[in-house]
This record gives C-alpha cells, structure tokens and sequence, in this order.
C-alpha cells in the first residue's frame, strides 16, 4: 500500500513494486480531471524481479522515454545489475508532467535526469569516496553475526575477523560471553557503507583466552597478522578448508555410513555448505590428483611436504588449472562443494594424512613461521604502541557497556 509522506508543498508518495502486488502506476492514482495540482514526487524502491525499465514505465514514461533513459543510464552504469533496494524518484510539475527522474545507486551516487524542451539532460553525480577509522567492539549472545549485526556492521566484518584468527579460534565452537574488539577503516561512498579495508588490529576472546593481531606490510609488499611478540599467526595449515560454516560429521573409527548402512571408520571431517560453495587448499603444496571415483566423487588430493598430504571429496567441480602437478598456496580456492559420489547432501570431506595414517583435523597441530626481527620488528612495535592503545580503549568501553547492560537486567 502506498506511503503518502506529506510535506508542506511536495507531497511524495513510495511504492514498492513487487511480485505480489503489480507496480503501481502513476497513471492509476485517483486524481480528479481539470484538477489543480501542487508539484509532487513520487519514489519506487527496485525489488527483486524489476528491471529499470519496468520502474520507469511504473513511474509514468512512455516506452520511448524509458528506453531511452534507460541506454542514457547505462552509459554510467550497468542498469542490468540494479540491487534491491535502490531508488528511482520522478518529479511532477502542477500540470502532471514528469519533469525530471533521479536514479539513487546505493554506494554509488545519483543520476538525474532534467526534461528541458521535451527531452532528458542526463547527468550522472558519483558519491565522494572516503574512509573512516573505526572501532567496533561486540560480545556474543548467541552467534558471531548476530553479535556484529548488532554493532551495526555487516558480515564482511564477520568473515575478515574468521580470516584473521582462523589458526587460533575454533570458530565452530563460540561461546556465548566471547568478544571482540577490531579497528578498522569503513569505506564511504557518500553516506552509504559499501565495505570495509583490511582489519589493522583486532583482539578475540574465546573461552578464557584471548588473542590479539596487529597488521604489518613487509618490505616485499606483502602483508601478514602477527602477535604482540612479533610471532606469525599464518600457521602452516588453515584451521578449516571452507569460510565459515558448520560441522556435520566428525573424524571417527566407528561411524555408521548413512548409505551403505554400516559401520565402518570416517577418517575427516564433513562440513555442510551449499553446492557451489568455494574449497580452499589448508597449506601451500602440489595437486598429485584430482579425480573422480565411485565413493569419493570428484576429489582433489594435495602433497604438503614428503609426508603429509591433504584431500577434499565430494566437489562438484574442480577450479581451474587444478590437476596433477599445479602448484597451490594456502588459500588457493582448487574446488567447489558438491554431492558427488557417496554423498547424501552437499558437503566436502576434509581429509590428512601423515605418511599414511589418517589424522583428525580438528587435532592438526600447525607450524608457525619464523618471527620478525631486526628493523622489521622494531617499526612492527612502534606501530602495535601506537594502536594497541585503541584496542585496549575499545575494550574498556565493551566492559564496561557488558556491566551497565547486565545490572539493568536486576
């Protein structure tokens, strides 16, 4: 149902077209004939399904005028990639006329369109980039999202705190009273959030032990997470092969096979996704095959050093340039999540193996690389100085919200 937002002399009204409910057209709003009009606007929201030109056709163009607003458009932006949420808002003048459309492109800016003459001056006016320094600060009531979301971030922020402290926290086992604090740089286009710059420094708390990162550029233009001490976090191997999703199936010598209906051992560890859902190598290492077989589907198997190796089963597909010989670096996306083979849903089975023998992954103790030293780590602690006096700022804050919030509740 349309929203009438009244104003003293520019009334506006916003519809949301929908599936559900056809596009209003303004053509269809009860106005009386001969009537005197005040100038007015009236604002459609893009929904899933609609296409710019649908919009416009909505807000009262003719088909000639939308096509051809709709290619001027174009030229600043791919219209076919319009997200849900955007704005497109038509202003009428007293005798019922569109004299102008402006097309509001979250993160992006604005494109007007002025009628002068009969026809559409377009002129587009992208939104000033900027970023912001920022401090986020959360504690976990029930998940890492949620905890986030409610710090007002979104779940970019989630997946680079995973990335950071992957080695370290288990997080398919948070608990609620864990907490974090990150300084961060938001990225700006005008007022709109459009994403986040690498975290600068952050501290995780996790079943009574807390862990911090600090980042630092090394003079080869790479950049690393390292502890206070100057030690690494980057282990050896990455604690899981996949971002952020849950465990369905454990390491074990006596599992019951859901379809072949006995039991027999599983020697990894299953972790449910979506089909699709990107793979990652857990160490740097070669492909010695990537393959298809009855029981394990398309699988991918990767030779860390002489004596230990790794498998991912069940893909869907293999990335590419993954076969025997490629050489992968931790990270490296080599597969996709599928059901492949002996599969009952979507997943990948994890799989080490050292020298032959299956090893629980989840109990995979990890290498770490050797520490800063010398220049390095004399700037790499003039900048932790620097920043680890706002970390510890952040947390004070996050305490001390945690104690007023929980007094209110007596």
């Amino acid at each position: 149902m349309p929203v009438l937002l009244a104003t003293p002399t520019v009334p506006t009204l916003i519809i949301s077209p929908s599936a559900s409910a056809p596009p209003v057209r303004y053509s269809d709003l009860a106005i009386a004939p001969n009537a005197e009009l005040p100038e007015h606007a009236l604002i459609l929201t893009i929904e899933d399904g609609d296409t710019l030109d649908s919009v416009l056709l909505s807000g009262g163009l003719t088909n000639g005028e939308s096509a051809t607003l709709t290619r001027s458009f174009g030229q600043s932006v791919d219209v076919r990639r319009l997200r849900p949420g955007n704005l497109v808002r038509f202003h009428y003048d007293a005798r019922h006329a569109i004299d102008s459309v402006e097309l509001k492109i979250n993160g992006w800016g604005e494109i007007d369109a002025l009628r002068t003459d009969g026809a559409f001056t377009v002129t587009p006016r992208q939104a000033e980039q900027h970023d912001v320094d920022t401090t986020v600060s959360a504690t976990i009531e029930s998940s890492l999202y949620e905890a986030v979301r409610n710090a007002g971030e979104t779940p970019q922020l989630v997946q680079q705190l995973v990335d950071v402290f992957q080695w370290d926290v288990d997080f398919f086992a948070l608990r609620k009273g864990d907490s974090f604090s990150v300084v961060v740089k938001k990225k700006y286009a005008g007022s709109d959030l459009v994403g986040y710059g690498p975290i600068v420094a952050a501290r995780f708390t996790h079943d009574g032990n807390t862990y911090e990162a600090f980042r630092h550029e090394l003079p080869d233009g790479h950049a690393g997470y390292y502890a206070r001490t100057g030690s690494p976090l980057r282990k050896q191997f990455l604690r899981a092969p996949l971002q952020f999703t849950r465990i369905t199936s454990g390491f074990s010598q006596h599992r019951f096979h859901p379809l072949l209906h006995y039991f027999r051992p599983h020697h990894g560890v299953d972790y449910g996704a979506p089909v699709g859902t990107p793979v990652m190598t857990t160490a740097d290492g070669v492909v010695v095959e990537a393959a298809y077989n009855r029981g394990e589907g398309n699988y991918i198997k990767v030779r860390h050093t002489s004596r230990i190796e790794t498998m991912y089963l069940h893909l869907s597909r293999f990335a590419k340039n993954i076969r025997r010989g490629a050489r992968v670096n931790q990270g490296d996306v080599i597969g996709y999540v599928g059901m492949t083979g002996l599969a009952t849903g979507p997943h990948l089975d994890y799989r080490v193996s050292d020298n032959g023998t299956w090893l629980n992954p989840l109990q995979l103790k990890s290498i770490t690389a050797d520490p800063l030293g010398g220049a390095q780590l004399t700037q790499f602690r003039a900048n932790v100085s620097h920043i680890g006096s706002r970390l510890n700022a952040a947390a004070t804050t996050q305490i001390a919200q945690l104690g007023l919030k929980r007094r209110a509740l007596f």
